[in-house]
């Protein structure tokens, strides 16, 4: 495994050293020289976060008016290095009171040591959630008279959080009424040609949280993946009946899922964090159902006149229907007069973005727009319109474009207690374009 960081200098925006730590031997104790001279002093600082000089790289960032930079000899981790040091600076501030800048580092010397020393060893990433450091690195950060009042301390349990499997969830939660709130948010990337063939078309989605759960719950969630069913009916021995069955792609989890689980049974185990946090995000580019289907017509009459319709069909069920509809339909710039007609909604001519906005939208309906516009004459303007793509943007409750739906979610807590599940759809537009 690559390290992430040989050392690691804070900086001042004249160079100066402010604070360092070697954790490997394997670069000198000057090389912050060597970024002074070959990147501050050649103000090169903009240019690329990535430097290689000699045998050593350096990885720096700019947080308010301080330069963290990492220095590696061998072959590093630079996602991991940036990482690191994003996740390092929202522990400092979490210390600080909200504050990271150079009189913060000046006050707290002793306790970024401190910091130091537990979330990196020898060059490798560590724990660096706030949360559990404060329970037992108890040292209060001198604190910016702007910074915001210290919250209250969690329970102090610092050996089951530091060396537990829940880190990111601590003992002794109590509700009254236990609730799961599930909402599966997706954004629909479209691009297709005015004659209404697909030329790019997927779907990126996220499974968003709000868990309200006492005690140490375990929860599993099914959803109607085709691996994962596929791999429910090996263990049960008997064909599953899903339904449609979905691929997903690129899928990334939250840290509190049981990888080892997921990987050998394909199920989606874990014990929640309090509160809301997103469980997991996904892409999906096969078998994509689109909300809307558009069909443009753009006629150029000469050079003052153009005929635009455009047909807009709702393809998802009935008793559905969207939200926030905007279809902006692009005009040329000298654009002096609109005349529109709408078989269902309104329509208004857009000066300032060039373009015809129309909102609407109930499912399986189809309307029209029909528009005669006007164009000014110029000379100058010899140049053939170089007709930019229908744009349209939604919301679309209760519809997944990737079809994508929770079979069942589960809770278990030593005490039985009952569980209430809310599980909400929601699909956007992204990226939604049509070519006219």
């Amino acid at each position: 495994m690559p390290v992430a960081a040989s050392a690691i200098y804070f900086l001042n925006l004249r160079g100066d050293v402010l604070i360092n730590r070697l954790y490997r031997d394997d670069v000198g104790g000057n090389m912050v020289d060597a970024f002074r001279m070959h990147i501050m002093q050649t103000k090169e600082l903009g240019t690329c976060p990535v430097r290689q000089i000699g045998g050593c790289s350096f990885f720096y960032m700019r947080i308010s008016n301080v330069y963290i930079v990492i220095v590696v000899s061998s072959n590093a981790n630079v996602a991991c290095a940036f990482k690191f040091v994003v996740e390092a600076v929202a522990l400092f501030k979490s210390y600080f009171g909200g504050a990271f800048d150079e009189d913060a580092i000046r006050n707290n010397f002793v306790l970024i040591y401190e910091l130091l020393d537990e979330i990196m060893d020898f060059g490798y990433p560590q724990n660096l959630s706030p949360e559990i450091l404060k329970l037992y690195i108890t040292q209060e950060g001198v604190r910016s008279p702007f910074s915001s009042k210290p919250t209250d301390k969690p329970v102090p349990n610092a050996t089951l959080q530091v060396t537990g499997a829940v880190g990111w969830r601590r003992e002794g939660l109590a509700y009254k009424k236990n609730e799961v709130f599930l909402d599966i948010v997706e954004s629909v990337n479209l691009l297709m040609s005015s004659k209404g063939s697909v030329l790019r078309c997927d779907v990126t989605g996220k499974i968003l949280m709000k868990c309200f759960l006492s005690g140490m719950p375990d929860l599993k969630l099914g959803l109607n993946d085709k691996i994962g069913l596929e791999k429910e009916s090996e263990i049960k021995s008997r064909p599953t009946k899903s339904g449609k069955t979905i691929e997903l792609d690129d899928v990334t989890f939250h840290q509190c899922v049981n990888l080892t689980r997921f990987n050998s049974e394909k199920t989606v185990s874990f014990v929640p964090p309090d509160g809301e946090f997103e469980l997991m995000k996904y892409r999906i580019t096969e078998g994509v159902n689109l909300p809307f289907r558009v069909l443009p017509t753009i006629k150029e009459l000469g050079r003052t006149r153009m005929e635009v319709n455009v047909k807009v069909k709702s393809v998802f069920g009935a008793k559905m229907f969207a939200l926030g509809v905007v279809v902006k339909i692009p005009v040329p710039k000298q654009t002096a007069k609109t005349s529109l007609q709408v078989t269902s909604g309104r329509a208004k001519y857009n000066a300032s973005m060039d373009c015809l906005m129309w909102k609407k939208f109930p499912g399986q309906t189809e309307s029209t727009l029909s528009a005669e516009v006007e164009l000014i004459s110029t000379i100058a303007e010899k140049k053939s319109w170089t007709r930019p793509p229908i744009q349209m943007e939604f919301q679309v409750p209760m519809f997944t474009a990737s079809g994508l739906r929770v079979r069942f979610l589960k809770v278990w807590e030593k005490s039985g207690y009952n569980t209430v599940e809310w599980v909400r759809y929601i699909t956007k537009a992204g990226s939604y374009e049509i070519r006219c």
